[in-house]
């Protein structure tokens, strides 16, 4: 099964008279990277929130919000001034104008420092153990909904996918027609170039081998077996029940890749150029979308 590395989820959690909304967003990422904004009251729970996240979700960017509406607390988005900062503010600025004659430090001034203000709400709050426990739930919840969306996702990623790795067997037999001619031609012109230089008298046998050896080094039917069973690989790892890693499939692309180039520096013909081209925008489809794979 594929997992996207993109999904939203949203709970929505009431205990007492608070309502406490958690959301969780994930785009792709190469490791997994957490942002949160929580409220104070949930500042000490951090690592344990993050630590549930990681577990769960794996890999990715995640964004992680809780937001509490109290609808029956009247210190609900109030401010209250916090004495010791300001008192720190100021004694830092009164030795500073002194030291360099300076006049720093206005009422306004340090009424606009960081963590002046702090929520009145959060100041005579304690984050009690049913609470904790509720919020707990809610993010599971959440995260439940973030892995619901990730399935959802990673089946049309793994329809995509499997269409453009279709493409790409069907140009590839389309190469077979093209391969036919090809060989011919090259003898060909080879042997106008020597008529033009008028050699006579060369050694018809020694030409001979040394056409089959320059032929040999454009052959490609090992680059097209190899092309095949990268194919098969990469369709074989879709097909697994679980443990299906993007980074997998990014490796395997890869290697698609370097056969498909291959197939291009040594073709030799415009026809087989022409599809190459075309193998080449499939695999770009397919690395694309390989990156939001989890």
């Amino acid at each position: 099964m594929v997992l996207s590395m993109t999904g939203v989820g949203k709970s929505i959690v009431r205990h007492n008279n608070k309502t406490i909304i958690i959301f969780v967003k994930t785009l792709n990422s190469k490791q997994i990277d957490i942002s949160t904004r929580i409220p104070a009251l949930y500042r000490e729970k951090e690592l344990e929130l993050r630590t549930m996240v990681s577990e769960k979700l794996v890999r990715g960017k995640v964004e992680l919000s809780i937001s509490i509406d109290d609808a029956n607390t009247s210190l609900s988005g109030v401010q209250q001034i916090n004495v010791e900062a300001l008192r720190y503010y100021k004694e830092q600025l009164d030795n500073l104008n002194k030291e360099l004659g300076l006049e720093l430090g206005s009422t306004e001034q340090l009424l606009k420092l960081p963590g002046v203000f702090v929520s009145a709400e959060s100041s005579i709050q304690e984050l009690g153990a049913e609470e904790w426990s509720a919020v707990r739930q809610g993010l599971e919840e959440a995260l439940e909904a973030v892995c619901a969306f990730r399935r959802q996702e990673g089946c049309m990623l793994e329809d995509v996918l499997r269409q453009s790795i279709k493409n790409i067997r069907f140009l590839l037999a389309k190469v077979d027609i093209p391969e036919q001619e090809r060989i011919q031609q090259i003898r060909q012109k080879i042997e106008e170039g020597l008529k033009k230089l008028s050699i006579d008298g060369y050694d018809r046998g020694r030409l001979e081998q040394e056409m089959i050896y320059y032929i040999e080094k454009l052959d490609i039917n090992e680059e097209k077996n190899r092309l095949r069973n990268h194919l098969d690989y990469f369709e074989a790892e879709l097909d697994l029940s679980e443990g299906i890693q993007g980074k997998t499939l990014g490796f395997v692309a890869q290697e698609i890749g370097r056969e498909i180039n291959t197939l291009g520096s040594k073709s030799n013909n415009a026809d087989m150029q022409q599809i190459v081209v075309k193998m080449k925008d499939e695999l770009e489809q397919i690395k694309e979308q390989t990156l939001n794979i989890l």
